[in-house]
């Protein structure tokens, strides 16, 4: 209990320390270390809150054991007794809650994320599922107060998308959204399909945090950049003149292109977000792998050729074979009603950095 009150003191003495920079003018003047200061201000403040609860109830219960080790008044002591029998499970519930606190958080967490589907294999059934993936997760972005805006899109001859591009921001957006990165898997029987047969089909997703101008230092000189005429929705106006822009990083080569904004200014910027976001990624990747080695992780975020749900319609299941989860809410699912399989993911994971932290 001493060590761990020893380190809680040590985040309080951070935390006063981070509040008293950030009222700093030359803090307040550096772009780069002002916003990052800002977010370890903000990541810590759960974990201050909790420790000031928790040395409310160490005190309690140190009270109530001085009541019972030197009062001879039999209802005083009993009013302890029962004082005690409350708190005591109440500080044993709080430090398993405080241990979750203490596990480093990825520094990605807290960002908004680029979240792209793409058709896989199977076809137009694939371009449909893709679609229904993202109706999927609109829906739960909508149900969790975010917000979310199209960069690009690919229709599919028959319906639904070879590939669709959003931006998702909205509070801890890539922490709740990176175990979504995979290939998704849809057992069911094709509108097309006249002999009634179960068809495979999947969508693969992609899911990155979006790279803030600080991650990512882009030389202009490097980008090459193109317009042309959008060919998707927005009206005739986006057919008649140049709005379209795609740009091309050359030193990685790396290309991103984006057409959903009404000018070519706006798509400009929504395009070099795209792109810095995917060099960040790169970065981001390699790290994620390397924790991922350290602690064996079964929840993976980074490999988008591994399988790691399956939607099987007729018999109204969605298994993620992560975990082995398996549910029988499909239709709630594909609603946007995939809490309980992300809360179970992000817990699995949690498990694994507490074990880890333990064996060290």
């Amino acid at each position: 209990m001493q060590d761990l009150l020893q380190r809680l003191e040590a985040i309080v003495d951070r935390y006063n320390e981070v509040g008293k920079l950030i009222t700093d003018p030359d803090v307040i003047g550096d772009m780069k270390r002002y916003p990052s200061l800002m977010k370890e201000y903000k990541d810590l403040e759960d974990i201050v809150d909790t420790t000031q609860r928790y040395k409310r109830i160490l005190l309690n219960i140190q009270d109530a054991k001085n009541v019972l080790a030197s009062n001879d008044d039999q209802d005083l002591r009993m009013l302890a007794q029962e004082e005690l029998d409350t708190l005591l499970p109440e500080r044993e519930k709080m430090e398993e809650e405080i241990k979750f606190l203490l596990i480093p958080k990825d520094p990605e967490d807290t960002k908004n994320c680029i979240l792209e589907i793409r058709a896989g294999t199977g076809g137009d059934e694939a371009s449909i599922f893709a679609g229904d993936l993202y109706r999927m997760y609109t829906r739960y972005i909508q149900n969790k107060g975010w917000k979310y805006e199209v960069l690009s899109v690919s229709e599919g001859t028959m319906g639904g998308y070879k590939e669709v591009s959003i931006e998702v921001s909205g509070q801890e957006v890539y922490g709740t959204l990176k175990f979504e990165s995979g290939v998704h898997r849809v057992q069911r029987v094709p509108e097309t399909e006249t002999q009634g047969r179960v068809h495979t089909s999947a969508a693969t997703v992609a899911v990155m945090p979006e790279a803030e101008e600080f991650d990512v230092v882009i030389n202009p000189a490097d980008i090459q950049r193109d317009t042309y005429r959008s060919s998707g929705a927005g009206g005739q106006h986006v057919n008649k003149t140049e709005s379209a822009v795609r740009l091309t990083h050359v030193p990685t080569g790396v290309v991103v292109a984006c057409q959903e904004g009404r000018s070519q200014h706006e798509n400009y910027e929504k395009a070099l977000t795209m792109l810095r976001t995917r060099i960040f990624e790169t970065e981001v990747n390699k790290r994620q792998e390397e924790r991922a080695r350290m602690r064996k992780s079964l929840v993976s975020t980074g490999d988008r050729s591994a399988k790691i749900r399956t939607y099987n319609f007729p018999q109204g299941r969605i298994t993620d074979h992560r975990i082995n989860l398996t549910l029988y809410n499909l239709d709630a699912a594909m609603n946007g009603e995939i809490e309980e399989v992300i809360e179970a993911l992000k817990l699995a994971e949690n498990t694994e950095k507490l074990l880890a932290s333990a064996q060290n």
